[in-house]
């Protein structure tokens, strides 16, 4: 009994002495995570709407991966055994992208409408049924602007359905259309003196 207790005191005391270390890695990691998205969406703000949109797109990701291996490296440096961890991510992530097909579908969707940029903010589309002006293109919905409802949209949907660009002159030619005709305007004519 006595040897179970001392080999618990020995486990708790290695275990502690290396929780310090783990938690401050974490935290480096959490840090630069958190000043690197910061940087690179100051960076996406400082340019125009469209690379806007892919720098925000960018800093999430980067985010993601460096709290992913932050945190892999701190149980590393807990002594947890991370080659076991590393392959059970990989099935896990396989397990999860087969579950969330519908929703990965849409998060590749709008990475590639965010390269290619078939539309941009502030742009006047129609797709499936739906005509707005383009108010935000996310990860998984595009939001539009109707004349009474805003829309979102997932981005499989636009991806996968043709688009039809509005263009401004087509938007006031569509307004000047809908208008009552006025009659024209002639000013009476003055009378003539002989």
């Amino acid at each position: 009994m006595q040897t179970i207790v001392d080999e618990f005191q020995r486990q708790v005391a290695v275990f502690g002495s290396r929780l310090g270390p783990s938690v401050l890695v974490f935290a480096g990691f959490w840090l630069a995570s958190a000043i690197v998205k910061r940087i690179i969406c100051q960076v996406g703000k400082a340019t125009d709407p469209a690379k806007q949109d892919i720098l925000n797109l960018i800093g999430q990701i980067v985010r993601i991966a460096l709290l992913v291996f932050g945190t892999v490296t701190a149980l590393g440096t807990l002594g947890v055994n991370v080659s076991a961890l590393v392959a059970g991510l990989g099935l896990t992530g396989f397990a999860l992208g087969f579950a969330f097909r519908d929703a990965l579908s849409n998060l590749l969707a709008g990475v590639l409408i965010l390269i290619y940029h078939p539309f941009r903010r502030a742009d006047r589309i129609s797709v499936a049924g739906f005509e707005g002006t383009v108010l935000m293109i996310d990860l998984r919905y595009t939001t539009l602007q109707g004349e009474e409802r805003i829309f979102l949209i997932p981005n499989s949907t636009l991806f996968t359905n043709p688009i039809i660009l509005i263009r401004q002159k087509e938007v006031a030619q569509q307004k000047a259309e809908e208008r009552p005709a006025l009659e024209p305007f002639h000013p009476p004519q003055p009378a003539m003196i002989r």
